[in-house]
């Protein structure tokens, strides 16, 4: 018998809220399996009119009432303080109370990660959470990670998420041996600064047992150079929207480009599913799971439309499906060892 997955979404999260979760919701659920179903968190009032506009959600989906939502400018202490009886609160709290596998939101970034830290706690001694995008480029996708979680890194973060991307990128994309690379902006050893010069030292000397290939630049990130490129969050959520900005752009000209006459038009119209499979393809996913957390979160971009935040509940269930956070534990209790190992001797410059 096939084991029923309950996914939690904070309903009232992101931009547009209801008029856009519930329906991308629908939309989503329609093409995952019958034992999938979803609590939705928010006004009750509200979610009860968008449901009933969608048909077949009633049955799939259960209204969990929230009496608040914690704003998109709301910072990290502040949504602590004032979290319970919120729908992003409640969307992790399922997870804690066995209700649901796996959450997803597209509310204020820095207020999920620390809202799924106090419920959920970290797994297997890891400091931080980090979110992890997958990368498309021409031979597959790239994880890449952190993209927004902490905007300060030392080296020994930098290190613990190289060991969460491994294993991620082996759990969700099934290689056996993922490669893993530092961004930097140079391939030398002298380059970059002191923490992921540090980093490069502990990966390189540590023992950890990763195919460490070392400094990877901007470039690699779309190339595939590695399987796993390692940052932090202030480099990588720059990183990340740059990506994005662009895979608009260009598909903004060529769509411009292409409606310029009446010819050109005709010519889209014709290519219009080749356009549509461009698009899906140069943009990067919407959604970025939480690593390191005793459960699993996913943040969707706050701006989502229902097509991505159906992509972002998809990608929910098959995270929800995959290995990954015994991994990531496997992986983890060699760390220890691995800085010690590393440690430079006394006396050392």
């Amino acid at each position: 018998m096939t084991q029923s997955l309950v996914i939690s979404i904070d309903a009232m999260g992101g931009d547009h809220g209801p008029s856009v979760v519930v329906p991308a919701t629908a939309r989503a659920l329609k093409d995952l399996p019958g034992h999938i179903r979803c609590l939705l968190h928010g006004d009750e009032a509200q979610l009860r009119a968008e449901v009933a506009k969608c048909a077949g959600l009633a049955e799939r989906a259960e209204i969990r009432h929230a009496e608040r939502v914690i704003g998109m400018d709301e910072k990290p202490a502040q949504a602590l303080r004032r979290g319970k009886g919120t729908s992003m609160w409640a969307a992790v709290e399922a997870i804690r109370e066995g209700e649901a596998g796996v959450a997803v939101s597209a509310g204020n970034t820095g207020a999920l990660m620390a809202i799924s830290k106090l419920i959920l706690r970290m797994s297997a001694d890891l400091e931080r959470p980090a979110l992890v995008a997958s990368i498309p480029h021409a031979k597959g996708v790239s994880t890449f990670l952190d993209v927004g979680a902490n905007v300060d890194c030392d080296a020994e973060r930098l290190v613990e998420f190289a060991i969460m991307g491994e294993a991620y990128h082996r759990a969700a994309h099934g290689v056996a041996k993922p490669t893993v690379g530092l961004l930097n902006v140079g391939s030398e050893e002298m380059k970059g600064h002191e923490e992921v010069r540090e980093a490069h030292r502990i990966l390189r000397e540590g023992g950890l047992d990763l195919e460490y290939r070392g400094f990877v630049e901007g470039d690699d990130i779309t190339q595939g150079t590695v399987d796993v490129v390692v940052t932090d969050g202030f480099t990588g959520n720059i990183a990340l929207k740059s990506m994005e900005g662009a895979a608009k752009f260009l598909y903004g000209e060529l769509r411009a480009a292409l409606t310029a006459g009446p010819l050109s038009s005709l010519g889209a119209l014709l290519a219009r599913p080749s356009l549509l499979r461009f698009r899906e393809r140069i943009n990067p996913p919407p959604a970025a799971p939480l690593l390191g957390l005793n459960g699993l979160v996913l943040k969707c971009h706050g701006g989502a439309d229902d097509r991505q935040f159906a992509k972002a509940v998809r990608a929910a269930a098959d995270v929800a499906q995959s290995g990954f956070a015994s991994e990531i534990e496997r992986n983890m209790r060699r760390l220890p060892a691995a800085l010690s190992s590393a440690a430079p001797a006394d006396g050392a410059a």
